[in-house]
């Protein structure tokens, strides 16, 4: 079964290995990231990483840039970068344009001669798995000595524990994955309040990736305030654990959490959510529970994780309906655009589910008042 999964073509389009390297770069404190590549590589994820913190220029190589190579404008693009934003930290990310040029990033930052340390990326999007542009960025860092040899090997068991996930339970578990919406909102919600008025118990799970759970913690959030003391909460909130932004993001979302009067045991880290299964797994063979809450990363979770529970799952990512179907989630739902109103906040976000689950438990206490 591996190794079909190691031959399986996948056919719809998948995260990009370039994207991958600039959140890392977000993530490691990069101020200021050069795409030394075509003005429109990566445009979205660039505009959005802006919205971030992240200053990201382009070195905008045309047909000109393809034939004689870039080396000069970067070169005064390096220089430029630390006129405008004087920053602390920065980085040049490769392209596949740089790369089939054959630029050498490190030549032009020994001749930009600047008093800054700056992070050579040699990355491109032909790798298979986005998490190659990740490990790519990681070993930039490690040998400027932005974190040490332990950080690079735990965060790159991760990365491979994320890519099996994926693989065997996710996006790519197929050569073609149709997206869709899932479930309406308001009818899983009417299910989860019928278990909650049954007195029947659950648990209450924030499995989430970075900054993902500034929204779908307020679905944890959500559940917690509408049934009480019959849930028992679980996060992936450790704030000791991951790179610089990630520790923060833990920070300020258990901090949301416990100013809202949720309780919970945590779990791991947020760089953490493809290794939590046997933890949550765990927990669950020993509660006694009717129910579960699943917010961020679901598929993360094997078949037998939460076997014989009624599963309410929520995920950001339309192509991944069908997948948690298959692991037998019975209520599979969707916040869509989660990620664009996730980018640059220090507080939890409104999510579409939550607010769905609030109301009704608000119409139907009216209602039986």
């Amino acid at each position: 079964m591996a190794s079909e999964m190691q031959n399986l073509n996948v056919l719809h389009p998948r995260p990009s290995s370039i994207v991958a390297a600039l959140y890392t770069l977000r993530d490691l404190g990069a101020d200021v990231v050069i795409l030394h590549g075509p003005s429109g590589c990566c445009f979205k994820h660039a505009r959005l990483l802006e919205e971030d913190g992240v200053r990201v220029l382009t070195t905008a190589l045309d047909e000109a840039g393809f034939v004689f190579g870039g080396h000069k404008p970067l070169t005064a693009l390096l220089k430029k970068a630390v006129e405008l934003f004087n920053p602390r930290l920065m980085a040049i990310s490769g392209t596949c344009s740089s790369m089939i040029i054959g630029d050498d990033l490190h030549q032009a930052v020994l001749e930009a001669d600047l008093d800054i340390p700056v992070l050579e990326v040699e990355v491109h999007a032909g790798y298979r798995d986005n998490t190659k542009g990740v490990i790519i960025t990681l070993e930039a860092a490690r040998d400027k000595g932005i974190i040490d040899e332990a950080e690079f090997v735990r965060q790159k068991t991760l990365l491979e524990k994320a890519t099996e996930v994926e693989r065997l339970r996710g996006a790519a578990s197929a050569e073609y994955l149709a997206p869709e919406r899932g479930d309406l909102k308001y009818q899983a919600a009417e299910r989860l309040l019928e278990l909650i008025q049954q007195g029947k118990r659950g648990l209450n799970i924030l499995n989430a990736k970075k900054e993902t759970a500034y929204m779908f913690a307020d679905i944890t959030a959500a559940v917690a305030e509408v049934a009480g003391g019959q849930v028992d909460t679980l996060a992936n909130l450790n704030d000791q654990l991951g790179l610089p932004k990630v520790r923060r993001d833990a920070v300020n979302v258990a901090g949301d959490l416990r100013g809202r009067g949720v309780q919970f045991s945590i779990i791991g880290g947020l760089d953490e959510y493809p290794v939590t299964g046997d933890v949550i797994a765990q927990r669950a063979q020993e509660g006694g529970y009717d129910f579960a809450v699943v917010s961020g990363v679901p598929h993360a979770l094997t078949a037998s994780a939460l076997q014989g529970l009624e599963i309410f799952s929520i995920t950001n990512g339309p192509r991944q309906v069908k997948p948690l179907r298959d692991l037998g989630h019975q209520h599979v739902m969707v916040e869509i655009d989660l990620h664009p109103k996730t980018m640059g906040v220090t507080s939890i976000v409104e999510s579409e589910f939550g607010a769905t689950l609030r109301a009704m438990n608000k119409a139907r206490a009216k209602q039986d008042g």
